[in-house]
């Protein structure tokens, strides 16, 4: 008896479908019928090929933001991934303390990025603000409107308060589900607790220490609206990203077609990074 399938499923996908199309694909092809194009306004088109991604591709403009980009992506890895296994190690597993620990760590998720910028603002602050003011009661010097370090330490001390707490609650999702007889087995052995850590529980948490890694490299690399609201992209340059630097273009200088090649190459390095950081640690996983 011939088998037969029901299409009737697809209507279902339908809705789904059509808000893509219009969150997503639609956007897109604008940005791509914008690169390829110059206009001088009236809704008057003239066609550019490829000069405004040659244009960006030879901009050192462009290539010293992706540089501040890949830097500062770095060092929130070198500094939330261990940070937040350390914290995620150290959290109850039973009691009281475990949705008490949960519930902290999940606040500081939950506060938009916008108000993040505003509260590091003024608490960065020397005459306000905790921050400033306590560090320059030590005798330090420290202002990070004016001095580019500064800026950088605020903005990554910003993100690091921010986004710890989502590699902490991965981590600790991996190690909750690891079984006791993996324990009973390494105390029967006499393991010590690195020992542990490195064959049982950093196997165990192999998978979502993947997911973290992909998503705060894709958030570090496009991240806006916290350094903006904090330096505005100052003192000078020293805190302009690829986000920043393509709205000063977009909106700032309201040059259309540059803005929208940036904005694709800016795409294709996120996804191209974004699949090397996967297709690395995926093969690493393997071979292990």
């Amino acid at each position: 008896m011939e088998k037969r399938w029901n299409n009737r499923a697809w209507l279902m996908v339908l809705p789904m479908l059509v808000l893509v199309a219009f969150s997503a694909v639609i956007p897109l092809m604008t940005v791509v019928n914008y690169s390829v194009q110059d206009t001088f306004g009236n809704n008057v088109f003239f066609w550019a090929g490829t000069e405004w991604f040659e244009e960006i591709l030879h901009s050192d403009r462009f290539w010293e933001a992706m540089g501040r980009n890949l830097i500062f992506s770095a060092i929130i890895l070198a500094i939330e991934i261990p940070l937040g296994i350390f914290i995620a190690l150290n959290m109850p597993r039973k009691g009281w303390g475990v949705p008490v620990c949960l519930v902290l760590m999940a606040l500081p998720l939950l506060i938009p990025w916008n108000v993040v910028g505003t509260i590091w603002q003024v608490f960065g602050r020397i005459d306000i603000g905790l921050l400033g003011y306590t560090v320059d009661a030590l005798g330090f010097d420290y202002n990070y409107v004016q001095d580019p370090f500064d800026a950088w330490v605020t903005i990554i001390l910003m993100d690091v308060w921010h986004w710890t707490s989502l590699v902490v609650l991965l981590c600790y999702a991996g190690l909750v589900s690891i079984p006791d007889a993996y324990y009973q087995a390494a105390k029967i052995d006499g393991a010590s607790r690195w020992a542990i850590f490195r064959f049982i529980q950093l196997p165990k948490m192999n998978r979502v220490l993947l997911i973290a890694v992909l998503l705060r490299f894709m958030d570090s690399f496009m991240i806006y609206t916290e350094p903006f609201v904090v330096t505005g992209g100052g003192p000078g340059n020293s805190t302009t990203f690829l986000s920043i630097d393509l709205v000063k273009i977009a909106v700032g200088q309201f040059d259309l077609g540059p803005a929208a090649a940036m904005s694709i190459i800016y795409f294709l390095i996120i996804l191209l990074l974004s699949w090397v950081f996967y297709t690395v640690m995926t093969n690493y996983d393997a071979e292990r």
